[in-house]
């Protein structure tokens, strides 16, 4: 398969770097520094699952420049979303699909609306990694993951056949039963870690540990709960003390991507993720006061960081 990589970053650098060290074609959609450092020097992966580096790697910032492919692995953050889906148009055929591997669950929809329900799957991954500098990611944490399927849940050759190569790649890969299921349980994680790693300005092992944070923690992720319910998304009745767990096991130094992006001032996916919960509680009538506050509260630095606002911290 003849696979574009849309964004890369930690998401789309680490699993796109995994899929072009087993050999497949692989072209990043890639921008300045970063871009620039990827042409001349290589795709570098550090990696508690070991290091590599692509070199030569194929990149470009002009979709055109790409022409046609079998599959868009989307690694851009969820607010990237939209636009890029206008921008991958000269990439995709007939029988092109669209994988998202964003944190929140609206991507799919943002893609159909411009591309057609058609080349859309429902996707997401899992592991802890950040771009050092430009050419450079670091897999710092979590055995990385990928899982994907079509939106009405079919079984699909597409789909398992970028499963093998995932695969193949040395990627744990898994087509779910249900993929609205399986994206709202990481939502559910990715929101409850995010958000309060944002407002408590502290790694996961201090705000589990203390027991009014980690009381936060749980009632965030009742939240999302609750609306998945409300919305019929069939989450299973102990999601909240299993993705407790989950987070009792990760390193105690891990933080979020929203995180880390809020603490330096940059554009967040705070509307994707916290920001998101309430919008989808209020189309059910459901209130989401934790989410809410969170989001209220960080809402004055991601502004500051669009250039929506101006003040001096």
């Amino acid at each position: 398969m003849k696979i574009a990589v849309f964004g890369a970053g930690a998401v789309g650098g680490y699993f796109g770097g995994r899929l072009a060290q087993a050999g497949e074609q692989v072209v990043f959609i890639a921008r300045g520094k970063h871009l620039q450092a990827m042409r001349r020097y290589g795709l570098k992966v550090d990696s508690i699952k070991g290091d590599f580096t692509i070199q030569p790697v194929q990149a470009t910032d002009n979709p055109a420049d790409v022409g046609v492919v079998d599959v868009v692995i989307v690694g851009v953050k969820a607010w990237q979303v939209p636009e890029v889906a206008e921008a991958m148009g000269p990439m995709v055929g007939a029988q092109t699909f669209v994988v998202p591997l964003q944190n929140g669950i609206e991507a799919p929809g943002q893609l159909a609306e411009v591309l057609g329900a058609e080349h859309v799957l429902g996707g997401l991954c899992g592991l802890i990694s950040f771009v050092v500098g430009p050419g450079h990611i670091q897999h710092a944490g979590i055995e990385p993951f990928v899982n994907f399927g079509e939106l009405d849940n079919r079984p699909s050759e597409r789909a398992e056949k970028l499963r093998r190569i995932f695969a193949r790649s040395g990627v744990t890969s898994e087509i779910p039963p249900n993929i609205q299921v399986a994206m709202w349980r990481k939502f559910l994680f990715i929101v409850s870690t995010s958000g309060m790693g944002a407002v408590t300005r502290s790694p996961i092992g201090v705000f589990r540990s203390l027991p009014q944070t980690r009381n936060m923690l749980e009632q965030v992720m009742q939240e999302v709960f609750d609306v998945a319910k409300a919305r019929n998304v069939d989450l299973p009745e102990d999601i909240v003390t299993t993705t407790l767990a989950f987070i009792d096991g990760l390193p105690a130094d891990g933080t979020a991507s929203m995180q880390r992006d809020i603490m330096a001032g940059r554009p967040s996916e705070l509307e994707s993720q916290n920001g998101a919960v309430v919008r989808l509680g209020q189309e059910v009538n459901l209130a989401t006061p934790l989410n809410a506050f969170i989001y209220r509260s960080l809402l004055p630095m991601e502004l500051r960081a669009r250039g929506q606002m101006e003040f001096n911290v």
